[in-house]
């Protein structure tokens, strides 16, 4: 088995739910393959096994939007010389820039490209901006150039099919989760003291997509000042998000605790977890806050947690005016906030709808064990490359 390799390509492991996935599997399948990582960007929050081996592709992390598009022609080249170096005959890439890479590639390192797709993108390109435009037309383009596309949800293959006319094979795997390891690590000690029924935590890069801004409106109206707000996580609207706060007057409840590599220690002490995001593709803190006996309420956003949270309810439907009580946890409409505090309201004041859904939280995260879809990734990725 050993002489089987698994090549994997992203734009960086700096944090973030994809690049969580990528260490995962690379250090899961490290006894059994040869695993490569090619890195687009340098940088490397999670840890690896020693044995993974490591390409750089020396791109800048801090490019302007548009020129990283500009310059994917070029790291294709790169990507390509590389594939032909080392003879790969299969890469898989997470992340859309890696994506367009990959299926660029094509052109020079006559491989198979697989691409994992982890957001509806319909709801990420949105807007008339050029970038918008430019990336909305290389997905319709590329994405039907590559061999295969994993969709890290059904909703997302339903946005590729009829959004974008994506008529590539598409298959479902969802995220791997070592639950045996989440819960170890979420028995670790932390330096501050959190009062369990009296804390709400979000956990995520702090973007504009991942909507912060509702969750601090909607908490600054909660009457009870006894109750703590802990956002874990780094990003680019940290001085807003924080600006946000000394505004609202609850800087003084709102605990900003930068990016932390076991967020788990965290989530295991807060009791009610809450996702704002306007769009996702399976938000994978959502599964780990409840593997670690969180309490969870989630916008009902594209795509992900509709499928975690009501897994026989319709993908295609999406909350507007009202919330939902499904059977592990609350949705909420996007960018609601009158209905994201009739949420936390409910959730805070109703003791047997929290101990309802601590007990069934448990049975739901088994469907996302590691070593299930580990198997399924590994019946396309293990295959003689």
């Amino acid at each position: 088995m050993r002489n089987k390799r698994i090549v994997i390509l992203i734009n960086s492991l700096d944090g973030g739910g994809a690049e969580r996935v990528v260490s995962t599997l690379l250090n899961s399948y490290i006894d059994k393959y040869e695993c490569y990582l090619i890195l687009m960007e340098s940088k490397i929050s999670y840890e690896l096994d020693s044995r993974i081996k490591i390409i750089f592709l020396d791109e800048k992390s801090n490019q302007h939007g548009l020129i990283k598009l500009i310059r994917l022609p070029i790291i294709a080249y790169k990507l390509g010389k590389i594939i032909k170096k080392y003879n790969f005959s299969k890469v898989i890439s997470f992340l859309h820039r890696a994506n367009y890479v990959n299926v660029l590639a094509k052109r020079f390192g006559y491989h198979k490209a697989i691409i994992s797709e982890r957001i509806a993108s319909s709801s990420l390109y949105y807007d008339d901006s050029i970038t918008s435009k430019i990336s909305k037309f290389l997905i319709k383009y590329l994405y039907n150039k590559a061999d295969l596309i994993i969709s890290v949800s059904k909703a997302i293959v339903n946005d590729l099919k009829y959004n974008f006319e994506i008529k590539v094979e598409q298959k479902v795997i969802y995220n791997p989760y070592d639950i045996d390891k989440i819960e170890k690590l979420s028995n670790e000690a932390i330096e501050i003291q959190i009062d369990k029924e009296k804390s709400i935590i979000a956990v995520g890069s702090l973007q504009k997509r991942k909507n912060y801004s509702l969750l601090l409106e909607s908490f600054s109206k909660l009457k009870d000042e006894e109750f703590k707000l802990y956002i874990l996580g780094k990003g680019e609207e940290e001085f807003y998000l924080k600006s946000l706060a000394s505004t609202l007057n609850i800087s003084d409840r709102v605990v900003f605790l930068g990016f932390d590599n076991n967020p788990y220690k965290y989530l295991s002490k807060c009791g009610i977890f809450v996702l704002t995001s306007n769009s996702e593709g399976f938000p994978n803190v959502l599964i780990e806050a409840m593997i670690c006996g969180c309490r969870v309420i989630s916008t009902d956003c594209l795509s992900g947690p509709r499928e975690i949270l009501s897994p026989l309810s319709d993908v295609e439907f999406q909350l507007k005016n009202t919330i939902e009580v499904t059977e592990y946890g609350i949705l909420t409409p996007i960018e609601q906030k009158k209905q994201l505090e009739e949420a936390i309201l409910l959730m805070i004041n109703d003791d047997e709808l929290r101990e309802n859904y601590t007990k069934k939280i448990k049975e739901r995260v088994e469907n996302f064990r590691q070593n299930k879809i580990l198997n399924e990734f590994e019946n396309i990725l293990g295959m003689s490359n």
